[in-house]
């Protein structure tokens, strides 16, 4: 057994308290004996939806060993009310306990830098590893598996059933429903996204015409009783007449055909796109990752693929996709297609006169635009950390994490400002945003009926028909900036080292060259006088540059490593990859190393 860095775990706190327990209220001393793992997570953040997903197999296989906590750590103003924690926890079907700390006092006595992050602690309260981003279950079943025997030889590993106890079940006819569409009849189509169904609705928006999906969560084509989805969100009509999905769970594009209810698949293999793998070619021989919409524009479907803040395309005369827009690294970046960064796109529409396509970005809180020639423009918003409910001219205007866009017959656009529970409105005429209603529940998506919107409010799992108002609703101004404690930095030189230590029987992969990868950029960008850009090497040497006192350090490291076995032609690959954002003020009493940790301990802490 390798000896193991030892670190005392510390006490879990909350002022939300505790859900998925019965009421119950849980210490580290209460679950002694177990192995524990804290899912450092956010309910707007994809990669966070990324490790719900990749924790559930070894949730289930190893639960009478190890109890998962998610701790819940709001980024967003949004994100710190309890109710929605306790939406949130239903919506994406969290089925552990979660610790909902909107004041981020545990996640600062981990010293936790980044959503998402994992930590482990060994069956007598010692921190035994952590892991940021995603791509790390692996890793952490080896620890797992290595932590039972080690701690069943010395008699401190305790089996039983875990701290889990279901909330009861709701009935209602939709629940956090995601997209809806206008079908030629009048009727609707809705993505009945935590049930994993799409449902046909009257013109009413109420009677349920019939359901597509078990409502079982699985990938499998077929008749309405036997296709299975998981989590579909956007729905776009084809020129064929047949209705694409995006199945963001299950990484790919669907095709319901109405007249035959049937379902196929038009994209993706059901596994999530990593770096390295292919970024064109035949759409069912190609990853994706969490599509979150679909819309038709300029001959092609366009796909929000949030999971990789990235803008793909499928052509479906060739039966191809391609990326459209987008560097795969999350921020704002305007410019070229192939030089612009998105932040979680989760919402598309076509303008009416097909000459834009409207993108809600919901992680910069930004309403942007690609036109024809493939630029992309930023109509509202400035980055990853600003955000709030302030209405006016562009410049100034502000939303909070938006998942729903909807071009207006007038030219201009509705905007689903979700964590602002409102529908705003942008007019590109006059560079204004007005609010055209309020109180809604976490509104995604709405549809234009007969000079009304009909918004699906996913919160109050309904859709709301709405009378476009001929007055704004006036609101007082909120602007908020992400609450995250800023590192002190020593002025000159800061190293940067990410810390990675491959699971146990890895290497680094370097096969076919160098197997890691760290991109550096700042906000402002005068933040930095050297070391932005690409590298190859996990860590690097900043320079401040003289003057700037505070910003935001932006990094992102990739690591590969295989199984460590020279008898193995084919060995087991894995990818782990993290983005930061790192708020830092320079101060003469500041650090001058800044350790970000991919996987393992940092020994020099």
């Amino acid at each position: 057994m390798a000896t193991r860095a030892r670190v005392r775990a510390p006490e879990l706190v909350g002022k939300g308290g505790w859900l998925n327990t019965g009421d119950q209220q849980y210490t580290l001393a209460d679950l002694r004996g177990r192995i524990v793992i804290l899912d450092f997570w956010t309910f707007c953040c994809v990669n966070c939806l990324h490790v719900l997903d990749e924790l559930r197999e070894l949730e289930e296989k190893h639960r009478d060993t190890v109890v998962i906590i998610g701790v819940h750590s709001p980024k967003f103003v949004h994100e710190a009310e309890h109710q929605a924690v306790v939406d949130a926890v239903e919506r994406y079907e969290v089925h552990h306990p979660v610790l909902d700390d909107p004041e981020l006092a545990t996640w600062k006595q981990y010293a936790v830098r980044a959503w998402p992050t994992l930590v482990v602690i060994d069956p007598e309260g010692y921190v035994v590893a952590q892991h940021a981003g995603e791509g790390h279950a692996h890793a952490i079943e080896k620890l797992v598996e290595e932590l039972e025997a080690e701690h069943a030889a010395k008699g401190t590993l305790r089996r039983g059933d875990g701290p889990y106890v279901a909330p009861e079940p709701v009935a209602t006819h939709l629940r956090f429903p995601g997209k809806a569409l206008l079908l030629p009849d009048g009727g609707f189509l809705v993505s009945d996204t935590t049930r994993h169904r799409l449902v046909e609705i009257e013109r009413d928006g109420e009677t349920v015409r019939r359901h597509f999906g078990t409502g079982e969560r699985g990938l499998a084509d077929g008749a309405p009783d036997e296709v299975r989805f998981s989590e579909p969100q956007g729905l776009a009509v084809l020129p064929d007449g047949r209705i694409a999905v995006a199945d963001t769970v299950n990484h790919a594009i669907r095709a319901l055909d109405l007249t035959t209810g049937v379902t196929t698949t038009l994209a993706g293999t059901g596994h999530q796109w990593w770096q390295g793998s292919p970024t064109t070619g035949p759409a069912r021989e190609v990853d994706l990752s969490s599509p979150w919409d679909v819309a038709w524009f300029a001959d092609r479907l366009w796909i929000a693929m949030a999971g990789v803040h990235q803008l793909w395309s499928y052509d479906p005369e060739s039966g191809t996709v391609q990326v459209a827009a987008g560097t795969t690294n999350e921020g704002l970046v305007d410019g070229p297609a192939d030089e612009a960064w998105f932040a979680q796109p989760s919402g598309l529409a076509a303008s009416t006169d097909g000459e834009r396509l409207w993108v809600a970005d919901s992680e910069t809180s930004a309403l942007r635009y690609v036109d024809r020639d493939g630029s992309v423009h930023t109509a509202v918003g400035t980055g990853l950390f600003d955000f709030g409910h302030r209405d006016g001219a562009a410049d100034q205007a502000l939303f909070q994490h938006p998942l729903g866009v909807t071009a207006l017959p007038d030219g201009s656009v509705a905007v689903s400002d979700t964590y602002n529970h409102a529908l705003r409105r942008y007019d590109p005429a006059t560079r204004e945003v007005t609010t055209l209603a309020t109180d809604l529940r976490e509104p995604s998506d709405a549809v234009v009926v007969d000079g009304d919107l009909v918004v699906v409010e996913s919160a109050r799992h309904r859709l709301t028909r709405l009378r476009l108002p001929e007055e704004a609703v006036r609101v007082a101004d909120q602007a908020h900036r992400t609450q995250r404690a800023a590192t002190e930095i020593a002025p000159g030189t800061l190293r940067l080292d990410v810390v990675f230590q491959a699971p146990a029987g890895q290497k680094l992969d370097t096969r076919y060259g160098p197997s890691t990868r760290l991109l550096v950029s700042s906000t402002p960008p005068d933040l930095l006088a050297e070391g932005a850009g690409p590298g190859t090497d996990l860590f690097r040497d900043l320079v401040l540059a003289d003057g700037v006192t505070e910003g935001v350090l932006h990094v992102s490291a990739m690591a590969a490593s295989c199984d460590d076995d020279p008898a193995n032609e084919y060995p087991a690959c894995h990818v782990h990859q993290q983005d930061w954002g790192v708020p830092v003020r320079v101060s003469a009493q500041g650090t001058s190393r800044l350790p970000l940790v991919l996987a393992g301990m940092d020994e020099q802490a």
